[in-house]
Formats: structure tokens, sequence, C-alpha cells
């Protein structure tokens, strides 16, 4: 009987402790979560208050365009016949 008693016992501490742990790994991925959102509410309002033009493209839109130009540049020689 004492056996019986032994083995819920540690299997309720088991359970315990791991509940436990996967309470304090989802608060701590919770504020993570809450923190990397507030951050880039903050990147935006910088952005704004700064005075972004919005007619000047983003630096990933330029690199974007670069490679479009790019790729057009080669669609528009393999067309022409020249080889790159």
């Amino acid at each position: 009987m004492a056996t019986i008693t032994s083995d819920l016992a540690t299997n309720l501490v088991t359970a315990a402790v791991a509940l436990s742990a996967l309470t304090i790994i989802s608060l701590a991925a919770l504020r993570g979560w809450r923190d990397w959102i507030q951050y880039k509410r903050e990147e935006l309002a910088a952005c704004h208050a700064v005075g972004h033009d919005p007619a000047l493209p983003h630096t990933g839109s330029r690199i974007e365009i670069a490679d479009l130009k790019e790729r057009l540049r080669k669609l528009e020689a393999i067309a022409a016949g020249v080889d790159l």
C-alpha cells in the first residue's frame, strides 16, 4: 500500500513541476511577444514622427526594384539573343 501512495505522490509532484514549468515558459513567451509588439509600435511611431516621406521608397523597396531591373535586363538580353 505504501508503494501505491509513493507512486501517486511522485506522479503528482512531477505533474505539478511540469505544469509550473509550462506556466513560467508561457508567461515569459507572452511577455516577449508583448514587448516585441510594443517595440514595433514604437518603431512605426518613430518613423511617422520623423516625417518619413512616403514618396521616397523604403530601403527594402529599393533593393527589390534593383533586383527587378536586373531581371528585366537579363530577360531583354535573352530576347535579343545575347549570351550573358
